[in-house]
């Protein structure tokens, strides 16, 4: 199936072009930033071989829903959607720090109780817990900001602060956002019969030196989310969760060799293979949305974003 997975776009007023792991990021004018949702599929912090049918357009527009639903209590970035694959918004300089949020003990976390450590990010963890409980209250596990091919790298509080990332002030604010993000990410999520388990925010500043969040929020790229119906009958009988998000390619990666660790080899991903990743997708829009999915034409990706992203600059 057709899929976009990389761009070369050269928009009326382009200064540059940032190219992320998932997503490119066109700056026009030293004023706007036009990004582009790529379906590109990042796991380990590497850059799988094969791009996702629909992935861009999901992740795009579960973002773009997401700063709508949280815009009266966090600013962001946000300006348009001219394109189910776009975001257009403010120029921002971005935080060198990305906020993870924890709510349950699972995913890197729980990797790093298993090995016997009770502190991650200058956070303790509290004993006694096994994989997917509820912490007593959520934690906030920093990570640097990779650049891209790089790994992002847990940091505490304390060493952002002392090493200048993020000034005092700053990361307070960075604080309060993401606690407020993640308690209103939680009651939409429960409203859909889900439980937003983890996520990560990124902040920048405007030109006039207002922090708002950018990027993306409450993604499957970003979050994890469980099904709330029999969570507890599971975390009784020692059970898998059944989850929503990218932590099902992690695991099959892991079961096939591959932890993005040097030496490694990514497994083959057939289209089969590559065919179930896309309804995964799918499947979890519509349950964290809770909107029925419409596929947006991708005879011709590129040409589509070109063309409605020229008419976005052009008349605005």
């Amino acid at each position: 199936m057709n899929t976009i997975t990389s761009t070369n776009f050269n928009f009326p007023g382009q200064k540059s072009v940032y190219r992320g792991k998932v997503r490119e990021v066109y700056n026009i004018n030293d004023d706007l930033l036009v990004m582009v949702a790529t379906d590109r599929l990042s796991a380990f912090d590497v850059v799988l071989p094969k791009g996702i049918p629909y992935k861009g357009q999901i992740l795009n527009q579960i973002a773009t829903k997401f700063m709508e639903l949280t815009s009266d209590i966090v600013p962001n970035w946000l300006v348009a959607t001219p394109d189910p694959n776009v975001a257009v918004g403010h120029l921002c300089e971005p935080f060198k720090v990305e906020m993870v949020i924890r709510g349950y003990l699972s995913g890197h976390a729980a990797r790093e109780y298993a090995a016997g450590r009770r502190i991650l990010c200058g956070v303790e963890m509290p004993e006694g817990l096994k994989e997917n409980d509820k912490f007593p209250t959520p934690i906030i596990t920093p990570t640097t900001k990779a650049d891209n091919g790089s790994h992002d790298e847990d940091i505490s509080r304390e060493a952002i602060l002392a090493n200048g990332i993020v000034t005092e002030e700053d990361y307070l604010i960075l604080e309060k956002y993401t606690r407020a993000l993640y308690q209103r990410g939680t009651e939409i999520a429960a409203s859909r019969g889900l439980i937003l388990v983890d996520t990560k925010y990124e902040f920048g500043k405007t030109k006039d030196g207002q922090i708002v969040l950018i990027d993306e929020i409450h993604t499957p790229d970003s979050s994890r989310y469980f099904y709330a119906e029999g969570y507890q009958e599971r975390q009784n009988n020692n059970e898998e969760q059944k989850q929503l998000s990218k932590e099902f390619v992690r695991r099959w990666l892991i079961e096939n060799g591959f932890q993005g660790k040097e030496g490694q080899q990514i497994p083959n991903m057939t289209d089969e293979y590559i065919e179930t990743v896309s309804e995964r997708y799918i499947e979890l829009f519509e349950n964290i949305i809770g909107e029925k999915f419409v596929k947006a034409d991708i005879s011709n990706i590129n040409e589509r974003i070109e063309k409605n992203v020229l008419s976005y600059l052009e008349n605005r």
